[in-house]
C-alpha cells in the first residue's frame, strides 16, 4: 500500500501561504490538503476558490480540496475551474450523494466523500464502487488543533474491512488531531492518506514532514 503526507494549510501562516506551500512540497508532502469551510455546514470560514486559484502556481503536487461546505454541487465546478485533483464533499451536506459524486466525476477529478465522527459506514454503501477515496473525520470539523478521537480507530479497520470485501482500491483519508505519535495507530487500522496541519505547520516544516515520511517507510509494502 502507498501511504501520502497531505499537511492542512488551514495551519499554515496566512501571510507567507505561496511560500508555505512551497515548503511542504520540497519537503516531499504528497499533496495539499485544501480546508473550504463556509460558516454554515462548519461553525468556521476559510477561504474559496480564488485564494486556491492563487497558489496553484507554486507547486504541482495534487490538491485535495475538501468542502466543509452546505450544498456543495453550487461550487464544485469553481474549484475544479482554480485547479483541484481531487473534490471531498460531506456525505451531511448534500441531499443527493450519488448525483453529487457523479457530478465531480463527470468534471474530469477524483471523487471523496467524508464523514463526520457520529455518521455511519452505512451512508456509503451505494455510492463507495464510484469513489476513490473515503475521508473519515477524527474530530469534528471546523477548527483546527482538536485532539484525535480515539474511537476513530474501529471506524477505520471497518472502512478497510468493507473496501476489502468489496475488493475495491480505495484510499482511506483521516484528518484531525493526526500528529507523529499517533499515526502509526491510524495507518495499522488501515489509513493511508494522513491529513496533518499543525504537526506539518508548527515550528520547522521539513523536519516534521521528514518525520511521517519516515514512518510511512516503516509501513510500505
Amino acid at each position: 500500500m502507498t501511504y501520502k503526507l497531505s499537511p492542512s494549510i488551514l495551519a499554515a501562516d496566512f501571510s507567507r501561504l505561496g511560500d508555505q506551500v512551497e515548503s511542504i512540497d520540497k519537503a516531499g508532502a504528497h499533496m495539499v490538503h485544501i480546508d473550504v469551510m463556509d460558516g454554515q455546514f462548519v461553525p468556521n470560514i476559510s477561504f474559496g476558490s480564488p485564494i486556491m486559484s492563487s497558489i496553484r502556481n507554486r507547486t504541482d503536487k495534487i490538491f485535495d480540496v475538501h468542502l466543509m461546505i452546505e450544498e456543495p454541487d453550487r461550487y464544485i465546478e469553481d474549484f475544479v475551474k482554480a485547479g483541484a485533483d481531487i473534490i471531498t464533499v460531506h456525505a451531511e451536506a448534500t441531499k443527493h450523494l450519488h448525483r453529487t459524486v457523479g457530478l465531480i466525476k463527470e468534471l474530469g477529478v477524483k471523487s471523496a466523500v467524508a464523514l463526520n465522527p457520529a455518521t455511519s459506514l452505512n451512508v456509503l454503501e451505494h455510492v463507495i464502487d464510484d469513489l476513490d477515496m473515503v475521508l473519515l473525520m477524527t474530530v469534528n470539523p471546523g477548527f483546527g488543533g482538536q485532539k484525535f478521537i480515539e474511537n476513530s480507530i474501529d471506524k477505520i479497520k471497518k472502512l478497510r474491512e468493507m473496501a476489502n470485501t468489496k475488493n475495491i482500491q480505495l484510499d482511506i483519508q483521516v484528518d484531525g488531531g493526526i500528529n507523529q505519535h499517533n499515526v502509526k495507530d491510524v495507518i495499522k487500522a488501515g489509513a493511508n492518506v494522513i491529513v496533518a496541519g499543525s504537526a506539518v505547520f508548527n515550528n520547522n516544516i521539513n523536519s516534521n514532514v521528514e518525520e511521517f515520511l519516515s514512518i510511512f517507510n516503516e509501513f510500505e509494502d
